[in-house]
């Protein structure tokens, strides 16, 4: 699949490389009949041509507006040609691509303006009752007006057709066409830039949203920096954090983050800048902020004063990730349970014992502990990403994806396959494996409709929804492990590196109620048996297991992550009284 999107790719480039100096050669022979041919097929290239594949040609010093300029200039010349120079239709048609560019040039102009305004205000919001002048249609403004360029086509047809026709006249009429409709797209970006002159004004945007945000009075902060494709792991915190009696605020650092976090009823504040965070006083509230992973940004809210940082992270495993030395700098570091408490003990990271507060997962309220019922079992398939090296062992994926999928697949059982988000981001042979396993599914899907396997790429459904259609588990170490022992459902852990089973069970406590799968997948048929009533022989197991790494079902997980977050406001709300009482004394 990969490799037939890089072809199309550069078929397409190549056609529109090859249609300049066609249409030019068709133009000067004369030969209209050729232009009127080859000028749709250009355009239909152009328009297919994928952003990536146009910005190569960019760097090869042809950007969009030259390569519909050369397109423009042989049409000019196909006139001038067919009708001569001296024509009054061809200078016409010249003069008028010429004032045609320059209206496009205003129109870029306006539409970088309002781009500016609408999407790189200083602050941004949702569910915050801020008002704001509406933005552009998206039609007038995307690619900073080359969208605008295709009307260039009425003058480049219509002085084509005329030549084929002997009607000359015609390319003076696609270009005031062309002209009309660019002038009206003028006159409406006009009218937006007028009303976004508020938007353009970036202390008044500041001051308003602060103002929102201090009518809000905001308690509890979810703070959040990264790239789009980490919102995931903001947004799994965003039902608790709804259902909790403390008044939250998520604030995120990145704009990309804005349109890619989940949906939330919570207010949601982006501030992109540092110097603009620290000075915004509607934070002044919170007391607790919650960090769900370690970046680079989050030393910004960590130097704010009064507020009790918490580490929450995204997840409980036995990967590094969940015992990160960087974890010691946050006030606390709240798990789910007592197994993330040894994590922490066993790694000697500097993360003291007492800043450590079991809460359990409260995003697992949902998740069902019965099968889906289906007359044939289904497996979830949920391997994790290839991570930042170049570890074999990391992910599944690679060495065994799809061999394992064909496996089930050949044991007649539903495949519900839903990767990590990031599968792929780093490392081109999880990318063709991934791309393996879709072919083998979507054929399978085409070919036998009696079984609905389910591949999951995006959002919906959700992780714990693809839980509740499972019957069982296959997954890499990772935190979907202990999120998936709510259910009390089997589940086996691929063993990449093929190491010892007592070797892998001390190594990675989590599968310790595992069944195992080895490099070859030769235990895959035994593993899905488990299924069966009275076949599952760890049922046990998993229930202990379940409360060392999950805490108690009772109180329940929110129960407790409520109460943790009340208890990390009251010590936050004394630590500033005394704090407070301490400088009157000085003062005194």
């Amino acid at each position: 699949m990969g490799g037939s999107f890089k072809g199309r790719n550069a078929l397409l480039s190549w056609v529109v490389l090859a249609s300049y100096p066609a249409l030019t050669a068709a133009a000067l022979y004369p030969l209209p009949w050729v232009f009127v041919i080859l000028a749709p097929l250009s355009y239909a290239a152009e328009a297919a041509l994928p952003s990536g594949a146009a910005e190569r040609l960019g760097r090869l010093q042809l950007p969009a507006t030259l390569r519909f300029m050369m397109r423009e200039m042989a049409a000019v010349l196909l006139l001038a040609r067919t009708a001569g120079a001296e024509s009054p239709w061809f200078a016409l048609l010249a003069g008028g691509l010429f004032l045609f560019h320059w209206m496009r040039a205003v129109q870029s102009g306006l539409a970088t303006y309002l781009n500016r305004c609408h999407n790189l205000k200083p602050v941004d919001t949702r569910n915050l009752d801020v008002s704001s002048p509406p933005a552009p249609p998206e039609t007038l403004v995307n690619w900073r007006g080359a969208r605008l360029l295709y009307l260039d086509a009425l003058p480049v047809g219509t002085a084509a057709f005329g030549a084929l026709t002997g009607n000359d006249w015609l390319g003076s009429a696609g270009v005031a066409g062309a002209l009309v409709l660019e002038t009206a797209a003028v006159l409406a970006l006009s009218v937006y830039v007028l009303r976004a002159a508020p938007l353009a004004d970036r202390r008044h945007v500041v001051a308003t949203v602060d103002e929102r945000v201090r009518a809000y009075r905001p308690e509890v902060l979810l703070y959040f920096s990264g790239p789009a494709d980490s919102a995931y792991q903001a947004t799994m915190w965003l039902g608790a954090l709804e259902r909790i009696r403390s008044r939250v605020l998520v604030v995120l650092r990145e704009r990309d983050l804005l349109g890619a976090l989940g949906r939330t009823t919570l207010p949601v504040l982006c501030v992109p800048s540092a110097v603009d965070l620290m000075n915004f006083r509607g934070l002044d509230t919170a007391r607790v902020a919650l960090f769900a992973s370690n970046v680079g940004n989050n030393i910004h809210m960590l130097r704010v004063p009064g507020v009790t940082s918490v580490f929450v992270g995204h997840g409980d495993s036995d990967k590094e990730a969940s015992f990160n030395p960087f974890t010691k700098v946050y006030d606390e570091v709240w798990v789910a349970g007592p197994a993330g408490r040894d994590r922490y003990r066993r790694a000697g990271v500097g993360v003291r014992d007492e800043a450590i507060v079991e809460v359990g997962r409260p995003q697992l309220a949902g998740v069902r502990r019965t099968g889906p019922g289906l007359p044939y079992p289904s497996v979830l398939y949920a391997p994790t990403w290839e991570g930042w090296t170049d570890d074999l062992f990391h992910t599944s994926m690679i060495t065994m994806g799809p061999g394992l999928v064909r496996g089930l697949l050949a044991l007649g059982v539903r495949v519900i396959y839903k990767p990590h988000p990031l599968t792929g981001h780093r490392s081109a042979p999880a990318r063709r494996a991934h791309v393996a396993i879709m072919r083998t599914l979507r054929d399978t899907m085409t070919g036998d409709a009696t079984v609905p396997h389910l591949v999951v790429t995006g959002d919906e459904p959700h992780l714990y929804e693809c839980f509740n259609q499972a019957d069982l588990l296959i997954s890499d170490i990772s935190s979907v492990i202990a999120d998936f022992l709510a259910s009390g459902k089997p589940y086996a852990v691929t063993n990449v590196a093929g190491l010892p089973e007592r070797e892998f069970r001390e190594r990675y406590p989590t599968a310790s109620a595992a069944y195992l799968l080895g490099p070859d997948c030769a235990e895959l048929p035994g593993v899905v048996s488990r299924i069966r009533p009275g076949e599952d022989v760890l049922a046990e197991a998993r229930h202990e297991l379940r409360s060392y790494l999950l805490g108690p079902d009772h109180p329940d997980a929110l129960t407790r992550f409520d109460e943790a977050v009340m208890a990390a406001r009251a010590r936050a709300g004394a630590a500033a009284g005394r704090s407070l009482a301490t400088a009157g004394d000085e003062v005194a």
